[in-house]
């Protein structure tokens, strides 16, 4: 899977720029395969994100913080009632779902808390949906 992440001047890292050829031959001599640069957007049908969950997503929280180098792949901003983009500045990968500590900053328990407000909602919303179902 081609996830085409380069590294720029603005960091203490020395630049390194995403260059196809170079990861295919890489994937090559390393696995003896070559990268399928377009699968995941042939198969999962990602040429349109946005559209394809609107139309077949529920229930999904991206949650991006953006120091993460990620997040200029995320999706930034909510594309239906149920599939959601929380947004912190100075959050970084998976930084929401670690063990909650004390020394936790403040938007950090808040955003836990968004997320949990969320997530009990669905689930009211879903045994509230079985019991009409049922009658």
């Amino acid at each position: 899977m081609v996830i085409p992440i380069s590294i720029s001047n603005d960091t203490m890292f020395p630049v390194w720029p995403f260059i196809l050829e170079d990861f295919i031959k890489e994937c090559n001599d390393f696995y003896g395969v070559p990268p399928r640069p377009h699968w995941v957007t042939t198969y999962y049908g990602g040429h349109d994100i946005k559209l394809i969950l609107h139309r077949f997503g529920s229930n999904i929280i991206f949650s991006n913080g953006m120091k993460d180098p990620y997040s200029s792949g995320g999706v930034l901003e909510n594309i239906s009632g149920s599939v959601l983009a929380i947004k912190t500045t100075n959050g970084s990968h998976c930084l929401d779902i670690l063990r909650a500590k004390e020394t936790d900053p403040d938007w950090l328990v808040k955003q836990r808390e968004i997320e949990v407000k969320i997530i009990k909602k669905w689930i009211t919303q879903y045994y509230a949906d079985l019991i009409a179902f049922k009658k």
